[in-house]
This record gives structure tokens, sequence and C-alpha cells, in this order.
């Protein structure tokens, strides 16, 4: 898609020759008093390289830890350096949080939701998140919707095996977990991944557009100007949000009333998180509205991203997918042939806390694949960061875990190379690296409340699946390549063969 409209490139390069003088002027001066990190290019330099953007920011990152990208208004600090890191995302937290910039780029999808506050919006519903996600209600009810969802997703691969053809693995995981986060959240059978629910298919491809065009915001300096005249991007991402935001607030509307009507017949136990909501008397449509989004785009794209790359990786090692399997068949303790619904049952609280080397796995390809590769908070006030260089007040800072799994300095020489057996001590056990240094989970107190979750869903749904086939590439010479969005998702899809297997 091209969102770029009505420019003549050499309009376009007067432009940009405008806005580097200006913003070079503005923030390139020098302060005798004051050190600030050396400047690697102007905000332009990444919409030129905006479908190479991650590797782009992963050369600079090879060339300086911290260095500075100039726009107009603000200087945005980009760091890969976990002493920095920590500072900002923890040391001085208060300093720093999402900002008018941040909000003002993600409100029109995410409204106020939790990823778009500060201050005493953001406590309140980190508080009100905290508190559903550490219920054993909600545990148990989200395994058992993970497990229903997998043992779908393999029935659907299955058809494909049999008939020979391949199948895009990452729609399917996409769709199945959308429905597994809606089923959770809202307690809705969304069902895009048969496609029984022509609505609820509208809202996911909406969804994911509109997910698109807001990460296109960052880097397209016209966003504001489109915004107002309604025009490229900005009309379509206009046109996507209303979907989205017409479709939640019918679902909201319609709990409420069960709800209600449940409390006045007889008492209830609902299992997923909008109810719980509302049984706390949290009944406003806007605050539902928006938190659920929050919720909904941390569990469906994330998980579904991470396994489509997980997926593709063991592809491209098959020995570490045959590994993953027999460890299956150790912790389920399962023999000969066995059916999806079997495998599924067998995948325990306990089963799941022995397959250590899938918990490596998964965390390896989140160290290269990182399901949100760009992370950023605006700074409040001037400050000094470890390092030793200032930062300037309504600075942007930035790290990309994306960039920060493949930098030497921090993994080893071996850095880019996907090896699971790094995660493991001398005695085989596995060990967690800091979250300042593994940062696919953020860091301090905005670290990811849905980590665990998370990895359960993924485990439940590579176990199922590894458990009933052998995957391999459609096309064996294919080198993924990310598509630039909010997530990290493999551009074109994720196009697999899949075959049964006799035994585990």
């Amino acid at each position: 898609m091209d969102y770029l409209f009505g420019m003549s490139p050499l309009v376009l390069a007067l432009a940009t020759l405008c806005f580097a003088a200006v913003a070079i002027k503005i923030h390139g001066r020098t302060d005798k008093r004051r050190r600030y990190h050396p400047v690697a290019g102007t905000v332009l330099d990444h919409l030129f390289n905006y479908h190479t953007l991650l590797d782009f920011i992963t050369e600079l990152a090879r060339q300086r830890k911290t260095y500075r990208m100039l726009s107009f208004m603000r200087a945005e600090v980009y760091t890969a350096d976990p002493a920095n890191i920590e500072h900002f995302l923890s040391g001085n937290f208060a300093n720093y949080g999402k900002g008018w910039y941040h909000h003002s780029v993600l409100s029109d999808l995410l409204g106020d939701g939790i990823f778009t506050v500060d201050g005493v919006k953001w406590k309140h519903q980190r508080k009100a998140a905290s508190y559903q996600f550490s219920t054993r209600l909600l545990k148990d009810f989200s395994s058992s919707v993970f497990r229903t969802n997998a043992i779908k997703l393999v029935g659907i691969v299955s058809k494909a095996a049999i008939s020979n053809n391949t199948v895009e693995l990452q729609d399917l995981f996409m769709k199945s977990a959308l429905d597994s986060v809606f089923k959770v959240v809202l307690g809705v059978e969304l069902d895009t991944m048969c496609g029984t629910y022509e609505e609820g298919t509208r809202f996911s491809n909406a969804f994911d557009e509109a997910s698109t065009v807001t990460m296109y915001r960052y880097v397209d300096v016209f966003w504001k100007i489109k915004r107002h005249l309604n025009i490229g991007s900005e009309a379509i991402l206009k046109d996507n949000v209303r979907v989205v935001d017409q479709f939640v607030y019918k679902v909201i509307r319609t709990k409420i009333q069960q709800v209600q009507k449940q409390q006045d017949d007889s008492p209830v136990v609902n299992g997923d998180m909008l109810s719980r909501f509302i049984e706390l008397k949290e009944t406003d449509p806007k605050y539902l509205k928006d938190i659920i989004l929050s919720f909904i785009i941390a569990g469906k794209d994330t998980t579904g991203s991470t396994l489509s790359w997980f997926v593709y990786l063991l592809c491209k090692h098959p020995h570490i997918q045959e590994k993953i399997a027999q460890e299956i068949l150790e912790a389920t303790k399962v023999r000969g042939d066995v059916t999806a619904e079997e495998l599924a049952a067998r995948l325990t609280e306990d089963a799941l806390e022995k397959m250590q080397y899938l918990h490596a796995t998964l965390t390896e390809t989140l160290r290269l694949y990182p399901a949100i590769p760009l992370e950023g908070k605006y700074c409040f006030s001037d400050d000094i960061l470890p390092d030793g260089f200032n930062v300037r007040k309504g600075d942007l800072m930035v790290f990309c875990p994306y960039a920060m799994g493949r930098m030497k300095y921090l993994w080893g020489d071996d850095a880019e190379l996907f090896r699971p057996e790094r995660w493991f001590d001398h005695n085989g056990i596995f060990q967690q690296e800091s979250s300042f240094k593994l940062t696919a989970f953020q860091a301090g107190p905005r670290i990811c409340l849905g980590k665990e979750f998370a990895y359960r869903q993924m485990k439940i749904f590579a176990a199922v699946l590894l458990g009933c086939f052998k995957l391999e590439l459609a096309d064996q010479m294919q080198s993924a390549k990310n598509r630039s969005m909010l997530t990290l998702q493999i551009d074109g899809g994720l196009h697999v063969v899949a075959s049964h297997r006799s035994k585990l």
C-alpha cells in the first residue's frame, strides 16, 4: 500500500532537504554544558526505509548503542543499551511515559486504553488488569479455551495434510489467537478460523488494517494533515476504526444485558474478563471498549505472530522440531497414535512445566522475532542517562527488541543464530535473562501482565500441533521477511506442508 500521496519526486526531495536543515538547526546545536548522543539521521530516513525499517534500525544499533534521529519537534533517542533501558523503564519510571505524542498516534484505534495513557488512568487499568490475570478462574477458563481452539486448528491442518495441500499457518495462528482472546476477554465465539461469523471476520480484517496504518503514523510526518483532509492512509484508518468500534460496542451492550439478567435471576460464575469487569460495576462502554481493545491487540497479534516465526524457524531447523516432539511424548506420556483431543487433555500444568526445551525455543524465537519490535517512551523533563548523555524534555526514548536480539555485545558472536540451547546453564536448567536485555515483554512497572498467559497459550498450541504433525515449508528456499506494522508478522504469510505423525 502506497501511503504517500500526490508528491512528485522533486517536491519530496526539496521537502526532505528543508526538513533536514530545520531539524539539524533546532536539535543539532551543541551545548558545552551538556552532551547529546550522536545524530544518525532524521525521521525521514525511517520513512524512506519503511519497508526494511527494523533492519535499518538494527544496522544503526550495530554502529552505536545509542543514537539520535531528528525531527522538527523533538529528537528520537534509540538505544540498545540495557542500562539506559533500565533507567527509563524502571529507575526513573515517573519521568517517562506515553505522553501526548504516543497518545495522539494510538488513541484513534486504542482510545484511552492501558497502552496509551499514564498517571491515574494507567494505574487504575493496571490494577484492574492485574487482578484479572491473577485469578485462578481466568487461568482455568483460558486454558480450556486454548485447548479447544488448538484442536480446531489441528482439524483444519489435518484436512490439508490428507489432501496434500499447503496451508497458510500464519493466517490460522492469527485467527485462532483472535478467537481465543475474544472468548477469554469477551466471552464471544468469534470463530474466524472457520469463517462462520461474517461480522467477526470483518472486525478482524478491519483491526489488522487499522493496526498497520497506526504503525505507519510513526514515520509519516504528514499524517495529521491527511487526517484533517480525510485522505490516503488516514481515510483508510477512519473507516476501519469505525468497523472495529461498532462491533465492540455491540458486544459490550449485549454482555451488559446478559450479566445484569444473570444477576437478577440467579448468580452465575462467568470466566470471561468483560463479565468480570461488569460484575465489578465497570459499565462505562467507552472505558470497557478501550481496555478490551488493548487486551485484544496484546493477546491476538503477539501470540499469533510469535507462533508463526516459531514454526518458520522449526521448519528451517528440523532437528529442533523433532527434539520438541520427543519432549511432548515424554511430558504427556502418550504412546503410539494419539488424537488431538487426547493430546490436548494431557496438557496439564505439570506437563507444560516439563516442556523446558519448548519453553526455551519459544523464548529464543522472541529474542530474534519479538512480537512488539519497537517500543518508545516520552521524556517529561530533562534527564541524564547512565551512559552520561543528556535527554531533552519532549524527546522520545525508543528501544528496539528486534535489534537488541541481534547485538553481539549482548548475546555473543552467535547472536544472529537460532540456538535454543543458549537458554540453559551447564546443568541443563533454563536460565531467564534480565527483562532489560530480553525486552520482548517490556520491563519495570509496565512489564507485560500477560506474559505467563501468552507462554501457556503458545505452549498448548505448539504442543498439540507438533504432537500431531511434521511441518515443512512449502518453499524450502523461503527466506521470511517482516511486515511493517505494530506487531511483527511474516510478510506474505507462512505456507507449510503438514504430514501426520503416525507415532510421536
